[in-house]
């Protein structure tokens, strides 16, 4: 008579070995560790994101002379701003609208002295708290405008730099 309880514990073993690797392979692939440093990545969508969207402001329409940023500068059009570039980094594919928040200044050099930076903020949809991470995108743009505003003398043509930092809720 032939004795086959060896081959019963062999199959056994080996469909036990099976059963553990694919429990293993499921709870390995079902948890996903996310560390401090891959949140750079989300850091360069934004990136790019905010400064598509300046670039495209900055960009004369339909064989204007001007782009819509350079008139939003020179007119201190806060709303303007704020209706334009919230279309263009809050839309995305979908049904739902992304929740991008920024605040934007106009830095630009005074004519006077030549060495002072100055600054003065040009649109913001909410204030910035402790836990905002944001990145920082910025353009230049040519303007003609009195800079400080308020200043004596007639506007000049110059360049300033819109700075916005950008951060996701």
């Amino acid at each position: 008579m032939v004795d086959t309880s060896g081959q019963l514990y062999t199959i056994e073993g080996i469909a036990a070995a099976l059963i553990m690797l694919i429990s293993a392979y499921l709870v390995v692939n079902a948890t996903s560790v996310y560390t401090p440093g891959d949140t750079h990545i989300n850091d360069m969508q934004l990136e790019v994101l905010g400064s598509d969207a300046l670039q495209v402001m900055n960009t004369p329409v339909n064989g204007s002379s001007e782009s819509p940023l350079q008139e939003i500068v020179e007119n201190d059009d806060a709303s303007t701003f704020n209706t334009t570039f919230l279309n263009y980094v809050n839309n995305k594919t979908g049904s739902e609208t992304d929740n991008i928040h920024y605040t934007a200044n106009v830095a630009y050099r005074n004519i006077s002295d030549g060495d002072t930076t100055w600054s003065y903020p040009l649109a913001s949809n909410r204030n910035m708290t402790a836990g905002d991470h944001p990145v920082r995108v910025t353009e230049w743009v040519i303007v003609d405008k009195t800079l400080p505003p308020g200043a004596p003398y007639p506007p000049t043509e110059r360049a300033v730099l819109v700075e916005v930092l950008l951060w996701r809720d």
